[in-house]
């Protein structure tokens, strides 16, 4: 009976054994069936990466995907194999493919850690991920997984299979592959690579979206000292070369953040870009003609003016682009706020010209005979049903040329169109650059036709260079995986006259009229010849002023996108002193004629004690911090010099910053303020580039630059929305 039993039990033991390994057989049956042999990384519809620099190499930002070149063997440097295989897979060259021991610690280890700190997964099984499946989570993938595993250990060698486990690995920021990844963050060949950059790269692909140093610098720094504390656990390089590697500054060849109010000149260099190549594939690198300084400064001077005067004259929007007298552009900001509108005022918006066209109409009166002394009539006329007033609205009689464009009488300005004929200005219009459709109708001597910033800037480039073939560009080359370039701008063509004569030298003289008496008094410069226009449209709906100096033709325009008229804002009003307080901040960088090599930086001041008049009192200690702007010594209040105080977060961070620092403050050349100093350092600098205030009216030029840096990168105050 007993025996009996007991080949019952046997039986039903085999048969329960046997259902199992009929079910594994299915489920491994089932699994290689359906293994998606093209369900893993998709990257070649992708478009390629854009990597722009300035004008002097420095690069600011990317666009697209990184997809590098695949690499050999040769290629690839022994301590980045041995970063790899440290931090992800000890026990590579041993293992079948999968590792069960691998698999076991990772489990006591989370366990322990109670969460996921630790993967279990091969290399080989990471690679097979990327090469064939899904990112679904089932036990399925995960039995398709090992078993591809096992048969890729049987077709290729350990090296083979780490080879492409780099070439195809995602290391963030749209690098695929290790050929990418260390152009993208360092700018070199992989061979290359140093010991701490090997150990960031390798420290990327468990977590690349996290762990991108351009995002998260700080963290992608502790990843790296945890894969190189692994490469001495392995015995690969010794603790004093680990010490070495962690001292080692990051170059990162991108900063962590594209500064955003260069992100319209960035949309127009990529579609520049697409249209000289076509559909030619691969990462490109853009040399540009943009000057970071100068285009800090212009995005500061525009936001610091709107924020004073744009709410009371109801201006919302503004653009400006500065162009080299060659057609370089060397700033250009398309609107307020790229976050909030990515259209190119410069470049896609088309506005009424208003009086800024009169360039045409009198250059073509010139051609005719008129000279600057001729004297024409300010009277009533009437062309047809229209007749045009003056914005004075009375009349001035018999004037020379000059004082009436000086003054932009409107009268003059349709009369002499009417005289040379309207065809006649329209010519003279096309052949300075104008592309927009310019109708002939009497009302276009006005500037009634829709243009936009930048085709009238090349026109009034045209008249100061005397150039016939300037065309603005902002490309000087491109460059792709190959050693030769595949496009380069040449060198600049014939400056010869654009066919104007006697009339171009007649024509700078009523423009430089226009900024000595006339309309443009407000762009005036201290010892800079400067020549301009103003122009401003019907109902105040529009506000021009392009003007030029021996350095730069710079063009501004004021509006609403809406076309909503402004609050009696001209072309001399807030676009002429737009103009006037970016040359006057970009002068240093243009003196004698061209941009200082490198970054300037200032000569550190010397201490408040060595600067300070006698009399006045010294304070030392560690401050308590008020506001921003206002500290306390010992009892006595400190204000600043240069700094409008915020509380909030901001004070209690640069309190968190000036603990248990010492500042030595003395009194500021602004009675009432202190200068106050860390070491050699600035104090009010320091707060205003990390955005811990906003500089006041009266702030110095080296605060003011400090203020534009901190507004550039949004940090601190600015990184609020209006």
């Amino acid at each position: 009976m007993v025996a009996s039993l007991r080949r019952v039990r046997l039986r039903h033991i085999l048969l329960a054994l046997g259902a199992l390994a009929l079910l594994l057989v299915f489920v491994v049956a089932y699994s290689i069936a359906t293994i998606p042999l093209n369900g893993g990384l998709q990257v070649d519809p992708t478009p390629s990466a854009l990597v722009i620099e300035a004008e002097d190499g420095t690069t600011f930002a990317t666009r697209g995907v990184f997809k590098g070149t695949k690499l050999g063997a040769a290629d690839v440097p022994d301590h980045l194999k041995q970063a790899v295989i440290a931090i992800e897979d000890r026990r590579f060259y041993t293992h079948i493919g999968i590792d069960p021991k691998g698999i076991l610690r990772a489990a006591w280890r989370n366990w322990q850690s109670g969460g996921t700190r630790e993967g279990g997964s091969t290399i080989t099984q990471q690679l097979v991920r990327l090469m064939f499946l899904s990112p679904e989570q089932s036990m399925r993938r995960k039995v398709q997984e090992a078993l591809l595993s096992l048969w890729l250990e049987r077709q290729a060698s350990k090296d083979e299979i780490l080879l492409r486990y780099l070439n195809t690995a995602y290391f963030g920021s749209g690098a695929y592959g290790i050929d990418a990844a260390a152009r993208r963050y360092f700018g070199k060949a992989t061979k290359d690579l140093s010991l701490s950059e090997a150990a960031m790269l390798a420290g990327l692909v468990r977590a690349p979206s996290q762990l991108a140093p351009t995002r998260n610098l700080g963290g992608a720094k502790e990843r790296a000292d945890t894969v190189l504390q692994a490469m001495v656990e392995t015995g690969v390089i010794t603790a004093q070369q680990a010490d070495a590697a962690r001292a080692e500054p990051v170059n990162l060849r991108t900063p962590p953040e594209t500064p955003p109010g260069t992100n319209y000149f960035v949309d127009m260099v990529a579609a520049d870009a697409r249209r000289l190549l076509g559909g030619a594939s691969g990462d490109l690198t853009l040399r540009t003609t943009l000057d970071l300084e100068l285009q800090r400064l212009a995005e500061g001077v525009i936001e610091r003016r709107l924020e004073a005067d744009g709410q009371q004259k109801n201006v919302s929007q503004t653009a400006l682009v500065a162009i080299a007298p060659d057609g370089a552009i060397r700033a250009l900001v398309g609107g307020r706020d790229y976050e909030e509108s990515q259209f190119n005022r410069v470049t896609q918006a088309r506005r009424q010209a208003g009086s800024l066209f009169k360039l045409f109409v009198y250059l073509a009166a010139l051609q005719r005979g008129y000279t600057p002394q001729s004297v024409v009539v300010d009277q009533p006329t009437q062309i047809g049903d229209w007749e045009p007033q003056n914005a004075s609205g009375r009349f001035r009689g018999p004037v020379p040329l000059r004082i009436a464009f000086a003054q932009s009488i409107n009268t003059v300005a349709v009369q002499l169109a009417d005289e040379v004929g309207i065809q006649a200005v329209i010519d003279t219009a096309k052949r300075l650059g104008v592309r927009s459709d310019l109708p002939a109708v009497p009302s276009l001597a006005l500037g009634s036709a829709e243009v936009t910033l930048l085709e009238m800037i090349r026109a009034y480039a045209m008249v100061a260079t005397g150039n016939e073939s300037l065309e603005p560009y902002a490309i000087q080359s491109i460059q792709g995986a190959a050693p030769q370039g595949l496009v380069t701008r040449p060198n600049p063509a014939s400056t010869a006259s654009v066919g104007l004569g006697e009339s171009r030298g007649m024509m700078l003289d009523l423009l430089q009229a226009v900024v000595r008496d006339g309309t443009g008094k407000a762009a005036r410069l201290p010892n800079v010849p400067v020549a301009g226009k103003t122009g401003t449209t019907q109902e105040f709906r529009d506000a021009w002023f392009i003007g030029f100096t021996p350095d730069l033709i710079v063009g501004v325009w004021v509006g609403n996108d809406d076309n909503t008229p402004m609050n009696k804002v001209v072309g001399g009003d807030l676009p002429a002193q737009i103009w006037r307080d970016f040359l006057t901040r970009a002068a240093p960088l243009l003196a004698n004629g061209k941009r200082p090599t490198g970054t300037q930086v200032a000569r550190a001041p010397a201490p408040p004690s060595d600067t300070a008049p006698q009399t006045g009192e010294i304070l030392r200690g560690v401050p308590e911090v008020l506001d921003t702007g206002t500290l306390a010594i010992r009892g006595t209040f400190v204000r600043l010099e240069g700094i409008e105080g915020e509380r909030g977060t901001l004070a209690r961070q640069l309190a968190q910053f000036l603990r248990r620092r010492e500042v030595v403050c003395g009194p500021s050349q602004t009675p009432g303020l202190q200068r106050c100093q860390i070491g050699t350092e600035n104090l009010s600098k320091i707060i205003l580039a990390a955005g811990g205030g906003r500089a006041t009216p009266d702030a110095s030029q080296e605060l003011l630059a400090a203020e534009d840096e901190a507004r550039s990168a949004r940090l601190g105050v600015w990184r609020r929305r209006r």
